[in-house]
């Protein structure tokens, strides 16, 4: 029997990469490779990078230079340690990745990691093997189906793509060159992914993409399916307690959407939805189609349907030609609204877009001051919003022990973290936990003295290995 091959994946970024890591150790295991978490004993190790945040091709190379002591080490051990790119970073530069780091052996775009053992082996005998177009094949037809121990290994909850890439083309975004156009998944392969999932265990389904309520899949009976029509048809499925999507825009919440979050208990009311500004005249910068008033009305849509709706967003800060009313504007948008979270950034050019070429810069230190300023006012309302917490009675889904012997950890339905002292066979289920206090981020609390024991039973499947 052949000695197994040891793979290391490091994922930057977003959702879509991690989904995407898994699926690359799924493509390789037939071809004899396991999982490590070292790079020390890797026979592979790949890089799935991300290309939106500031310096992530810096950050690539910073970490390839790394990896080429760690190569040369594994060559005076006489092992051969293979070095691959792929992801966002791989698709924008290429070639380049070569030129500048002959340590990479692959570099491999996101839509072609199912080619990884073809590559894989062109490189073995050529040197090197790139690939960076955008293949005419449907790459998840092509993808082997993942293991169900390796679902079980993986837990609970899963990610699932319906959707890839981007038609909207704001002006800070390289998604539309790097992902590609949009193009939604066919319903029936998304539904024997998530049913081949819930016979495995797993209990809550996020469906991503990087515009995922611009889906548009092809249906069962013929006709174009609406992300809300999909939530319906995999609520449906046995096992499936939970069910989430992320990340969203703004134009694209249809009503099938906002009436899915009515009808179906089975989707969280979570709702990450992106806004980047509250300035009007940013947004028009940014080419992001909506007005702030478009988004407050689309907030009020959700929150006239489910009462207990929560939201997080994205918010860059500093784009070009920024003034403090435009920043103004966003507090006072961030002030109305009221996040349970939310995420910011400092505007960093992506080559190759249209705000790259913009001369009203931002200073780093108006950057830096106001980044400050907009993240005290998201800390200070996720902080309510955790406290609000206390003294509540809320159903968590239980995913795994936790650091302190005895205790398991779990999320409420709006991805808090709640510990409690309990026995390691309520992982999978989804208990009512009294919530008594706060720490840091994580609700602490105890089972409710009765639960329901109709709450969703677990699967057998997943009573060990969660």
């Amino acid at each position: 029997m052949n000695t197994p091959r040891k793979l290391h994946i490091k994922s930057y970024g977003c959702q879509m990469n991690v989904y995407d890591a898994q699926r690359m150790v799924d493509t390789l295991a037939p071809e004899g490779f396991v999982e490590t978490s070292s790079v020390d004993d890797a026979d592979l190790v790949i890089l799935n990078t991300c290309h939106i945040r500031e310096k992530a091709s810096e950050k690539v190379y910073s970490e390839l230079g790394r990896l080429r002591t760690a190569k040369d080490e594994a060559a005076r051990q006489g092992r051969e340690m293979r070095i691959a790119v792929a992801g966002c970073v791989a698709q924008a530069e290429g070639n380049e990745i070569i030129n500048r780091a002959p340590v990479v052996d692959v570099v491999v775009g996101p839509q072609s990691y199912h080619h990884l053992p073809q590559l894989l082996a062109k490189a073995k005998a050529e040197g090197r093997a790139v690939e960076t177009e955008f293949p005419v094949e449907d790459k998840f037809a092509a993808l082997p189906d993942p293991k169900p121990a390796a679902i079980r290994a993986r837990g609970i909850s899963s990610f699932v793509t319906v959707q890839e890439g981007c038609d909207k083309f704001c002006t800070f975004c390289v998604v539309p060159y790097t992902r590609g156009m949009e193009v939604s998944r066919p319903v029936a392969r998304i539904i024997e992914d998530v049913q081949r999932l819930a016979d495995n265990g797993v209990r809550e389904i996020t469906l991503i993409g990087q515009n995922v309520n611009a889906f548009h899949g092809d249906g069962e009976d013929g006709a174009t399916w609406s992300l809300g029509r999909l939530l319906h048809r995999l609520a449906a499925i046995p096992g499936i307690a939970r069910l989430r999507y992320s990340t969203s825009h703004p134009r694209d919440v249809d009503e099938a959407l906002i009436e899915a979050h009515r009808d179906i208990p089975a989707v969280m009311p979570f709702v990450h939805l992106p806004v980047q500004s509250g300035s009007d005249r940013i947004l028009e910068a940014m080419n992001r189609k909506h007005t702030a008033m478009d988004y407050r009305r689309t907030i009020d849509r959700f929150r006239k349907v489910r009462e207990d709706i929560a939201f997080s967003s994205d918010f860059i800060v500093g784009f070009p030609g920024e003034t403090e009313d435009d920043f103004s504007a966003t507090l006072a948008l961030v002030t109305q609204i009221s996040y349970a979270g939310a995420y910011s950034f400092k505007y960093s050019p992506r080559p190759g877009t249209p705000a790259a070429d913009m001369q009203e810069m931002v200073t780093a230190s108006v950057m830096d001051e106001r980044l400050a300023r907009l993240q005290a006012l998201i800390d200070s309302q996720q902080a309510a919003f955790n406290a609000a917490s206390i003294g509540k009675t809320v159903d968590v889904l239980f995913e795994r022990a936790a650091r302190n012997p005895g205790q398991l950890v779990g999320r409420t339905a709006y991805l808090q973290p709640a510990h409690v002292m309990a026995s390691p066979d309520i992982i999978g289920k989804v208990l009512p936990v009294s919530i008594e206090s706060l720490e840091r981020y994580s609700l602490i609390g105890a089972l409710a003295s009765s639960p329901n024991p109709s709450l969703q039973a677990v699967p057998s499947a997943m009573t060990t290995g969660a």
